[in-house]
């Protein structure tokens, strides 16, 4: 079970995830983030809350990442848990994100 709220910080959109990242998850969210990959976006995805993330939820980021990426834009990981950390890391998945420890630090990198 996923909670994903989405929030305008002035022209930065705001992710905010609650759960589990799973199969049957993944799609829930990349639904809710995909049609915020306009031209030039600026998004956040903030994982703070996020206990646990799948093999699905990984490649759901990694389609993400392609479409905002393919669009100009710019995605920001913000709140990774160790663990997560660890995973994207060991996975290379680390290596396509920016990634900041809160949202605060999210937010400066697009001021």
């Amino acid at each position: 079970m996923i909670d994903i709220d989405v929030e305008k910080h002035q022209d930065v959109s705001v992710v905010k995830l609650v759960g589990e990242i799973d199969a049957g998850s993944a799609a829930l969210v990349q639904q809710k983030v995909l049609p915020l990959s306009l031209p030039g976006c600026k998004v956040i995805l903030d994982l703070s809350k996020v206990a646990y993330m799948s093999s699905a939820g990984l490649r759901m980021l990694l389609s993400v990442y392609r479409q905002i990426s393919g669009n100009q834009g710019k995605i920001v990981l913000v709140g990774l848990s160790e663990e997560l950390t660890d995973t994207m890391s060991m996975t290379g998945f680390l290596g396509f994100f920016t990634v900041q420890d809160t949202l605060d630090m999210g937010l400066q990198l697009f001021n």
